[in-house]
């Protein structure tokens, strides 16, 4: 299918490992230019390389940091500059997981859950402040935030606090730009399998097969599969679809119903 995209510039943050680059690369199998930003310039640069080399398309890394408000804008300066504008933000850049570990919200440090909202959350929101006004002036964008399922479900308390966050800034951004031809929609990827595309966790056997009991396709899905979803809600046949968020980690046997 052709999804319309060839030419359009993209920023993609976390651009640089797991599902962030898989997205980077799906965009640019659609012809899209994209700007890939992290915070580690090596990494970045690797990422680079390897995507232009394998996809022919154009691949522009930024170091960035979204927790800062001059970073982003820097971010989004260059990616005007360089491309000549932007039509598509990814918002990817998180701390895998989130904040947190044993004994649950009364053992978090409120200084991590605040490094971590302010990364996450905040940066999302900071990334969608600096990219709206060049949205609005063609009356064309799409946002795609990345959440994780840790919205709909207990055990991760930092992980569920920015994730909601996230669905909760998708849907105000949806509402306040979709008059202006964009769209902002959140996916929330679960157990994902991240291949060759880097970052890669060594995840045992034994708790994949666990995990697979629990999902409806049986299976984790793949960083490529996600990759597919996000490109898909980037284009322009994706209009009639805003303020939605959308699991993409192939179903969850005997869950609640999402309506």
């Amino acid at each position: 299918m052709d999804l319309r995209l060839s030419g359009r510039r993209a920023i993609v943050t976390g651009g640089s490992r797991g599902i962030g680059r898989a997205i980077a690369r799906a965009l640019l199998a659609e012809g899209v230019q994209v700007v890939i930003a992290a915070r580690d310039a090596d990494v970045l640069k690797a990422a680079a390389a390897d995507l232009t080399a394998a996809t022919g398309g154009t691949v522009l890394p930024v170091v960035a940091d979204t927790g800062s408000d001059t970073s982003v804008q820097e971010l989004v300066e260059t990616t005007v500059s360089e491309l000549g504008g932007v039509d598509i933000l990814v918002n990817n850049a998180a701390r895998p997981g989130g904040a947190g570990g044993p004994g649950g919200a009364r053992a978090l440090s409120t200084a991590d859950v605040a490094a971590d909202f302010n990364v996450k959350v905040l940066g999302y929101l900071r990334t969608a402040q600096a990219v709206a006004p060049h949205f609005i002036a063609q009356d064309w964008g799409r946002i795609i935030n990345i959440g994780g399922l840790a919205a709909r479900q207990v055990g991760l308390a930092s992980g569920s606090i920015r994730n909601v966050g996230v669905a909760a800034l998708t849907k105000t951004l949806a509402d306040e730009l979709g008059a202006h031809g964009v769209t902002v929609n959140v996916v929330h990827p679960g157990l994902t399998l991240t291949g060759d595309h880097g970052g890669t966790v060594v995840v045992p056997d034994e708790y994949l097969q666990a995990a697979a009991a629990r999902i409806s396709i049986g299976r984790a899905v793949t960083a490529d599969e996600v990759a597919s979803v996000v490109a898909f809600l980037a284009s322009p046949l994706a209009v009639a679809i805003t303020g939605e968020s959308i699991a993409a980690a192939g179903g969850g046997t005997q869950g609640p119903i999402h309506y």
